[in-house]
């Protein structure tokens, strides 16, 4: 495609991006109308949003249109997971300059649209709307399917902690990037596009999950937003955390312990549950911890002890969070 975004206008973006899409049993009315109509079974509707900011998200040196749409997709399907629900659907609202190559946004879309298959939902509908920095805000809706939603409050003394899917090889990758390379690839594509264990969510449900969440800002903030609601100590055994060794070796060249990147790494979307102690799970859970006791002053503490270093991402704090 050539020509800008302007030289499109408008509607003939919004054609454009339309046209790449596909769809769902879910989706009973899709884009083109006022709004679009998809189904609920359940009769009660999860919803989730996120915004993607150029500059602060993402860099179009680093990745591409279409890494951006698995991104952008991805982060806000694994919240609807780690509810315990299964996608539907995605809205898309976007913000771009007139002047952005037109193949830009539509490869976006081509990102959006594929993991959503992934995930088994649909884009839906959207807005885009002329601006100087290009700003990616994602909607996204799943439905129950029965089961009672988990959220963050449930986790009691005695549950075991226990993570599906990877952590730390976005910040391994982002480690990568930011000192000029593009490898080892694995963990710069994990940064590019994250790899969210969409089914692992539903079934941690299934297992009778007393608590859950994904793991966006980090391990140890985001057992933190658990701990807190629930009002227990949660404690991180860090010899049955994963560090791979290729992530130790990115690690000794970089001058950073690996650890950290696993215990306070975001974007990895990996999904982290607390279980009832005497529950089987399967091959794909990893133990990595317990909720130690209640108490006022909740606490993720590392091998007993507090973690005194950042615990993750914080939007409005210091820039080495």
């Amino acid at each position: 495609m050539k020509g800008t975004v302007g030289e499109l206008g408008e509607f003939g973006l919004i054609r454009e991006l339309t046209a790449r899409l596909t769809s769902t049993p879910a989706v009973k009315i899709g884009p083109g109308d006022d709004a679009a109509v998809v189904a609920a079974p359940d009769r009660r509707v999860v919803a989730t949003t996120d915004v993607l900011i150029e500059g602060r998200h993402f860099r179009r040196d680093w990745s591409t249109a279409y890494d951006v749409g698995r991104k952008a997709a991805a982060q806000n399907l694994a919240d609807i997971a780690a509810m315990g629900a299964v996608p539907t659907a995605v809205l898309l609202a976007l913000v771009v300059p007139a002047e952005l190559p037109a193949t830009w946004p539509v490869e976006l879309m081509d990102g959006i649209r594929d993991e959503c298959q992934v995930a088994g939902a649909a884009v839906v509908g959207g807005d885009v709307v002329r601006g100087d920095t290009i700003t990616v805000a994602v909607t996204a809706l799943g439905d129950l399917r029965d089961r009672t939603p988990v959220t963050r409050s449930g986790a009691r003394p005695g549950d075991i902690v226990a993570v599906a899917g990877w952590l730390g090889w976005s910040a391994a990758g982002l480690a990568v990037l930011t000192r000029g390379f593009r490898s080892p690839r694995a963990f710069v594509e994990a940064h590019r596009r994250p790899e969210p264990p969409y089914h692992a969510g539903p079934a941690a449900a299934d297992l009778g999950a007393h608590a859950m969440t994904d793991v966006s800002d980090g391990l140890v903030a985001d057992l933190g937003h658990i701990a807190a609601a629930s009002s227990v100590d949660i404690d991180v055994r860090s010899a049955d955390v994963d560090v791979p060794a290729q992530m130790s070796d990115i690690g000794q060249a970089v001058g950073v312990d690996p650890l950290h990147w696993v215990l306070t790494g975001g974007e990895d979307h990996a999904i982290v549950a607390v279980f009832p102690p005497d529950v089987k799970l399967p091959a794909r859970w990893r133990v990595i911890g317990s909720v130690t006791k209640a108490g006022r002053n909740p606490q993720v503490t590392v091998d007993g002890a507090p973690w005194e270093k950042s615990a993750g991402w914080d939007h409005f704090g210091p820039e080495e969070a």
